[in-house]
């Protein structure tokens, strides 16, 4: 048995003997998720039933006994018969309580539960099931690993707000707004840079060309326009967008009694919340896509829209849009909307060319024209990750003050809670459904509630994994947050868990018991330091690359003073600097690459059935390269609009997960060819705040197959930074 599962069924069963029913449901169901008669997971459904039973979900409850009554064990089977005789009895005996007994809910609740606990045969684990060391013996007992898994189905405890509660205590907006400004002093550094270099190219073709001047207007300093350029685009954002988004997304105006149909709750809230603030209403927007998502632009309170989807009115419930609406009036309160209106207004239309290029290349370039379509597009696609990487920070930090002002405004952060969930459960199920990424889900992403990166997953294995168990990696890994650095939004289980400590302070059950969870998990960590030096190996040669080169100044211009090298073009010079940093990134680079790609055996891998295990281990980062073989449809846009293969994402029999493929010139096929095929994908899963899976090899069921040379590219980058450093280390 792996030491995490032996570790997680140990805390699941001292929980379950301590009374700490959730925590042992939250335990024992990714163990309990893999069918077979493996002693673990016998150990872990008997351990489920009893917890199910005494936290009074019958029904679950029975359904789990009745697939152990079919167990091959015999001393399982009989438990499990008795187990369902008496539980079926209790089953029936409870009367459900009427309307007009309001006050003694509470009591018939305690005595149902105690019911169904005293209804279940007692059970010893260490005398029921057989000893290890018995298991290959009998031939029984499946001990190559976990077999296919099993869903459960997706559970809301639908927990209650607040009927009145306390204000929260302010938070410092300080360090809110100094990242805006940071923000937009890296956009407007980006685009300044960007301007330069590209007149700075039309002038340098001038030059170069016969019987042209070059155009002296492009050798201004472009700071003064770049910047009123900026301001009066923000000034104009609530109307470009209108049109923009009109015009290429469907976006139309919401009436109040389309969105009153939807959810009583939310045009109180808005008249509540806009009455107190002595605002106008905020316009309403509806963008005609199934996948629920949620936004707000504009620059003043007065000119504010919210735009929802028809996915979002059609898949949470009336108090869980309200309080997706209220995160939005957050966003207009704390006026970091006025920022990213920018950013949007700003990535939209270069996201717009790239899809266009793309199409165009997929209608009409065929041959050799295929090639230049390819590369416009990708450099276009790269541009615009470059100007929405600026606002990675800030757009992290914002959802935490715009999910605790909804909390406040609505009395009802379960609500937020499970809104947030369904919203990753619907991207999720909306990548499926369309088989690919939309292009309104990339492009607005920034935007959105959640990243639809994180619901790839997340939203997906919903069902197979308890919620407690899913999130347990974002509550718990002491490096989850290092592991977030390149991410639009925070992670949501980080997230969740502050609305718990909301609902806790109010006095009310949350909807996710996370605190009893992560006190559990810490027994499970084994993640070392090591390991995340070794992680980050790369990048650690930056500092030290400026230690080295600190060193070596100091020791030439000794050796200078005393007359005994003369260098004294190393330290008139600081470019050698640039090469120190290279070269150590390149160490860095080598260091790291055997434990990042270890040899794939066929004996040693891990199947898709065991993907609720993996997403469940609270200890893993993306180092531990954990060796898998997964089956499943390969899914993602076509043609040149995934040159770079950055939409590629594997739909196993238990969820989705998202694909990295580097290409390699002459493939006898690329990966867009195998879009939609079933494949066989061979590589090393990796865990961290959006888990992925580094490609080995792509094959399909006829016998093609895709290489994704992972480790040559490294080996070639680790050689050109060392020959590159080198170079300017020793010219100077």
């Amino acid at each position: 048995m792996p030491s995490h599962a032996k570790s997680s069924l140990e805390a699941g069963l001292v929980a379950l003997k301590q009374g700490n029913y959730q925590a042992a449901i939250a335990q024992l169901e990714p163990l309990a998720s893999h069918q077979g008669n493996e002693t673990a997971s016998l150990q872990a459904r008997v351990g489920l039933v009893m917890a199910y039973a005494r936290c009074g979900e019958v029904r679950k409850a029975i359904a789990l006994c009745q697939s152990l009554t079919d167990s091959q064990n015999p001393k399982v089977k009989e438990w499990a018969k008795t187990a369902l005789v008496h539980l079926t009895k209790s089953k029936t005996k409870r009367k459900k309580p009427d309307n007009t007994q309001v006050n003694q809910a509470s009591k018939q609740q305690t005595q149902a539960k105690s019911s169904y606990s005293s209804a279940l045969p007692s059970v010893g684990f260490q005398n029921t099931f057989i000893d290890r060391q018995n298991l290959a013996a009998n031939p029984l007992i499946d001990t190559t690993g976990y077999a296919k898994t099993k869903e459960f189905g997706i559970y809301w405890r639908q927990a209650k707000r607040a009927k009145v509660w306390q204000p929260l205590q302010k938070p410092s907006l300080i360090p809110l707004r100094l990242l805006a400004a940071g923000t937009f002093m890296a956009l407007f550094w980006v685009l300044r840079e960007l301007f330069k270099f590209t007149t700075g190219t039309i002038n340098w073709t001038l030059v170069k060309l016969p019987y042209l001047e070059p155009l002296q207007l492009l050798y201004r300093d472009p700071t003064p326009v770049l910047i009123s350029v900026l301001f009066v685009a923000i000034a104009l954002s609530p109307w470009l967008l209108d049109w923009f988004l009109g015009e290429f997304y469907g976006q139309r105006e919401l009436s109040k009694d389309i969105l009153h149909n939807h959810s009583r709750e939310t045009p109180r809230v808005l008249h509540r919340y806009c009455q107190q603030r002595h605002w106008p209403s905020p316009q309403l927007r509806i963008l005609p896509t199934s996948a629920p998502i949620a936004l707000t632009y504009g620059n003043l309170p007065r000119n504010a829209r919210i735009v929802v989807s028809q996915g979002l009115l059609d898949q949470l419930a009336d108090d869980e849009i309200a309080t997706i609406y209220a995160t939005q009036l957050g966003q207009i309160t704390y006026k970091d909307f006025v920022l990213m209106s920018l950013m949007l207004l700003l990535t939209l239309p270069i996201y717009k060319l790239y899809q266009q290029v793309a199409v165009w290349g997929n209608t009409s370039a065929k041959g050799v024209w295929h090639w230049p379509f390819s590369i416009v597009s990708s450099l276009i696609y790269g541009l615009w990750c470059v100007l929405t990487g600026t606002a990675l920070l800030y757009s992290r930090l914002r959802p935490y003050h715009s999910d605790r002002l909804a909390a406040e405004i609505t009395g009802n952060p379960n609500g937020l809670i499970r809104a947030l969930l369904k919203i990753n459960i619907g991207i999720a199920a909306d990548i499926q459904k369309t088989e690919s990424t939309s292009w309104q889900l990339e492009s607005l992403n920034i935007l959105l509630p959640v990243s639809y990166q994180q619901s790839i997953t997340l939203g997906s294995i919903a069902g197979h994994l308890n919620f407690e168990s899913m999130l347990m990696w974002d509550n718990t890994n002491p490096y989850r947050r290092w592991l977030t650095l390149n991410n639009t939004h925070p992670l949501i289980g980080d997230r969740i868990e502050r609305l718990c400590q909301i609902a806790r302070y109010w006095h009310i059950d949350p909807e996710l018991h996370l605190a009893s969870q992560q006190s559990l998990s810490q027994q499970a960590l084994t993640v070392t330091r090591q390991s995340f030096l070794l992680q980050i190996a790369p990048f650690l040669g930056i500092p030290l690359g400026f230690l080295f080169a600190g060193l070596i100044w100091s020791s030439w211009q000794t050796a200078f003073a005393l007359k005994f090298l003369n260098l004294k073009w190393i330290y008139e010079d600081w470019s050698f600097v640039i090469g120190c940093l290279l070269i150590c990134f390149s160490i860095g680079m080598v260091i790291r690459m055997n434990s990042f790609f270890p040899d794939i055996k066929a004996n040693s891998v891990h199947t898709d059935e065991q993907l609720p295990y993996l997403l469940a281990n609270p200890s893993s980062i993306p180092i531990d390269s954990v060796k898998v073989r997964f089956v499943g449809k390969l899914l993602g846009r076509p043609g040149i609009s995934n040159a770079l293969a950055q939409d590629l994402i594997l739909q196993s029999s238990t969820g989705l997960v998202k694909l990295h493929h580097v290409s390699w010139l002459g493939q006898p096929i690329y990966h867009q060819e195998l879009i939609g095929r079933q494949v066989i994908v061979t590589g090393w899963f990796r865990r961290g705040a959006t888990p992925w899976v580094d490609i080995q090899t792509l094959q399909t069921q006829n016998g093609k197959t895709l290489n994704s040379p992972h480790p040559i590219w490294s080996t070639v980058i680790a050689v050109v930074a060392q020959a590159w450093g080198a170079y300017i280390f020793l010219t100077g």
